[in-house]
């Protein structure tokens, strides 16, 4: 960045046709936006405090020793300018208000506003976890409710709600696990994971001190049942299993894994990720789980991405209720307490314990409950059917232009399969990515699952019109078309995003975090 007497401006930007830029950098409405250090300076700010009469202290200095001993490098900004930053810094950032958000296995849909007006609400979004019981009756009624609501859609016997996220339900069933099996003396040191599980599962099985196996895919994408029954022994304590998988794909064979798992006297746990594409239609208790996490940020609408927030209530089966992690909410007597472990009984009588000191996600689980009452069974059974239909739709509109390696195994489920094959010129599956970013939209999930060479992984959700579906399905097929001409331009895209192409590589082993300022041409010199 060069600054000069007339203001800062961007290096030298170059337009479409290799023409310099503009000298603000700006083009029409996409406003080029430097660095906060770069605009602000020290000497400047938004609010000017007048100094206190100061009290009587010792020695005369009203912060007792605690004052500042030297500059602290952080920028200065007027009101007006920090708003504009910050309001110019929102408008390059991509978010589901403003289009289709494809991203595979995340579920990115709309966030209905009712959920959100309730989350806001003073009993819910003022309460502390200190409070006295008695003081938070509401608040943890609707965690009893919400829990009811879960058991009922997945026909399981009980639920913890104190799970954070996905992974962290996926070490809390299978800390359940270890307990089910230790108390019956059978120390087991093996987890079978198939490779077209989500990612998290055996990095969460070694996590919790297992060794992990892999059981391949068959060629419809799906597990290799006789692959699994071949490799079940009596050192495998579990198997992580994800339905629908990450192929997107529902797995017809699930009772009979269940059945030989259960037979070889282990269980089953179901990353219950993709839970959108079932709900309302299947339960995975009627499926032989025993242990299942919900992502509540992605089944039931609260706010995904950005590291945050989640929330991960795990289902048990009745075998593994015992063993469920404390403390959980029960109604006694009228009133709704927090059972610990003293107070437990027969329910939790073999707890592994405790996931995390408090029910810490009281928004998530608002507008979880929001979301649930407003749709109602019948709303949510739509919600997966909805989700189902637009998936077949992008699947079936685009198989003829990109490859898609199960588009032969039937219908898929919630998200949309496609590979790489067939691309010329070198093109690879980032190349259309980014070429994506041009035509305004975010990318899908890329190379993942890691089964297909060049995936490309696209959930649109249920929230998404034939309209919006078809006008992301036009832009990816132009893509798609360029790709297969081996377009040399895509080496470049994106061409009109605030920034280039980098090198993603670079970024995540050399990551600049932070801001130093540039030396200045005298030093350079």
């Amino acid at each position: 960045m060069t600054i000069n007497a007339a203001g800062w401006r961007p290096e030298a930007p170059q337009a479409d046709g290799g023409e310099p830029g503009t000298w603000t950098g700006n083009k029409a409405l996409m406003l080029e936006e430097p660095l906060i250090f770069e605009i602000g300076d020290a000497a400047t700010t938004g609010v000017d405090f007048e100094m206190p009469s100061s009290p009587e202290v010792e020695g005369g200095n009203f912060l007792a020793g605690l004052e500042r001993n030297r500059a602290i490098g952080l920028p200065g900004l007027t009101e007006p300018e920090a708003v504009r930053h910050y309001t110019r810094l929102s408008r390059q950032n991509y978010a589901i208000d403003l289009g289709l958000f494809p991203l595979g296995s995340c579920t990115m849909k709309h966030n209905p506003r009712l959920n959100e007006k309730v989350a806001r609400m003073p009993g819910f979004a003022d309460i502390h976890p200190l409070q006295p019981i008695d003081t938070v009756q509401g608040a943890l009624e609707l965690i009893a409710r919400l829990g009811e609501w879960l058991v009922k859609l997945t026909g399981m016997h009980s639920v913890a709600m104190s799970p954070k996220a996905g992974a962290h339900g996926e070490l809390c069933g299978l800390l359940a696990i270890r307990a089910a099996l230790e108390a019956r003396g059978d120390a087991r040191e093996v987890i079978l994971v198939p490779e077209s599980a989500h990612g998290t599962n055996p990095a969460t099985a070694a996590f919790a001190g297992y060794r992990v196996e892999n059981i391949p895919a068959n060629a419809r994408g799906r597990v290799d049942l006789a692959a699994l029954q071949a490799r079940l022994g009596p050192d495998v304590a579990a198997v992580m299993i994800t339905n629908p998988n990450t192929c997107g794909l529902f797995e017809p064979d699930m009772v009979a894994i269940s059945r030989a798992v259960h037979d070889a006297g282990a269980l089953v746990y179901c990353d219950g990720a993709n839970f959108n594409a079932i709900v309302g239609r299947v339960r995975p208790g009627d499926l032989g789980i025993d242990a299942m996490h919900i992502n509540l940020h992605k089944t039931f609408s609260t706010p995904h991405g950005g590291g945050g927030p989640g929330s991960g209530p795990v289902v048990f089966s009745e075998a593994l209720t015992p063993f469920a992690p404390l403390p959980f909410v029960e109604k006694q007597g009228g009133h709704f307490v927090l059972v610990e472990e003293e107070t437990a009984g027969d329910h939790h009588a073999r707890s592994f314990g405790r996931m995390v000191a408090f029910h810490g996600q009281m928004g998530m689980f608002t507008r979880a409950l929001a979301y649930i009452l407003s749709h109602g069974a019948d709303g949510l059974r739509q919600v997966s059917s909805d989700a189902v239909l637009n998936a077949n739709y992008v699947l079936r509109q685009l198989d003829d232009v990109l490859d898609a390696p199960f588009g032969d195994s039937g219908p898929c489920m919630h998200e949309a399969l496609f590979s790489d094959k067939g691309f010329a010129g070198g093109l690879t599956t980032l190349d259309l990515a980014k070429g994506l970013i041009d035509e305004g939209f975010h990318p899908m999930t890329m190379y993942f699952p890691l089964v297909v060479h060049g995936a490309m992984l696209v959930e649109p959700t249920e929230t998404e019109s034939k309209a919006a579906l078809d006008q992301f399905i036009g832009a990816l097929r132009n893509v798609a078309e360029r790709a297969k001409a081996g377009d040399p331009a895509l080496k470049a895209a994106p061409i009109h995003a605030p920034r280039r192409r980098l090198d993603e590589t670079l970024a995540a082993r050399k990551p600049v975090l932070v801001w130093t300022e540039p030396p200045s041409a005298e030093a350079a010199e």
